[in-house]
């Protein structure tokens, strides 16, 4: 009997293997056997994500897909769930990687894996130049600010973002408080910024780089308030349970930093080194 018991125990042992071993390399043989990269990613997120005047996505995190996918042999398709969707997690196989500007925290590492860092670029508070702005970081008290949704600044405003284990420095918060408004996408938050601070929003927090891009581009409509609130590292993000396609993600931005190749894409989009 006790013999019956301890045969079936193997058995179902390597059944368990088996299975694993068959999920562990599913997303590359389904890239190789479609000859197909999906990427997901942010579709208003310049310069790293957006969409050209050819209504065609462009930005830097497109360029590194693209790239990423020219290593594998394969062809790019990008797509541009909402934000939240993508940063759930539990992919199933839709999509294959984000090469995204994500953040990584405890609560989005329960079901994605944070791969590899890729850049840093810090966290500011924007507001506009009209209507009753804000000064300083520690005016955010009180005042309706507003975040993606989803996104890791709709979790500092509301301070449950943690980063820690992922090079991260612990946030030192600048408020006890905020009013948070939850956006489906940046260009709506602008857009309601754009009418003055205190019409709708007082002010909304999103990446200096972006931000920058966005001053740039309409003169005259925004201005950062303060100093950074926090640097804000991104990773390259896939879905959980594939250990050979984590290293192969792993080897190729290794690669790509090696070679130079990163180096020149972020220079190209950002004006900086982001490969260091």
């Amino acid at each position: 009997m006790q013999s019956k018991t301890l045969r079936r125990l193997v058995l179902l042992a390597g059944a368990v293997v088996i299975s694993h071993s068959a999920i562990a390399g599913e997303t590359l043989d389904r890239i190789k056997k479609n000859g197909e990269l999906i990427g997901v990613m942010d579709q208003a997120y310049p310069p790293y994500s957006f969409l050209n005047a050819k209504n065609e996505m462009d930005g830097m995190d497109v360029d590194l897909t693209k790239e990423f996918a020219k290593r594998l042999g394969v062809k790019a398709k990008i797509e541009t769930p909402a934000w939240e969707v993508i940063t759930s997690g539990n992919w199933r196989g839709r999509w294959d990687i984000c090469i995204c500007s994500m953040t990584p925290d405890a609560q989005r590492a329960r079901s994605l894996d944070f791969v590899t860092h890729y850049y840093s670029s810090p966290a500011v508070l924007v507001t506009s130049v009209n209507g009753n702005s804000l000064t300083k970081v520690a005016d955010m008290e009180g005042k309706k600010i507003a975040a993606q949704q989803g996104g890791s600044y709709e979790r500092y405003l509301n301070k449950t973002l943690a980063m820690e284990g992922f090079g991260a420095k612990p946030i030192q918060y600048p408020f006890n408080s905020v009013q948070v408004a939850p956006y489906g996408s940046e260009d709506l938050a602008y857009q309601d910024l754009s009418l003055g601070a205190g019409k709708r929003i007082d002010g909304l927090v999103s990446n200096l780089v972006t931000a920058n891009e966005r001053i740039k581009k309409t003169p005259g409509k925004f201005k950062l308030v303060g100093d950074a609130l926090y640097e804000d590292p991104n990773w390259v993000a896939t879905d959980k349970g594939d250990k050979e396609w984590h290293d192969t993600v792993v080897k190729i931005f290794d690669d790509m930093r090696k070679d130079g190749t990163l180096k020149q894409i972020s220079i190209k989009w950002i004006g900086t080194d982001i490969s260091r």
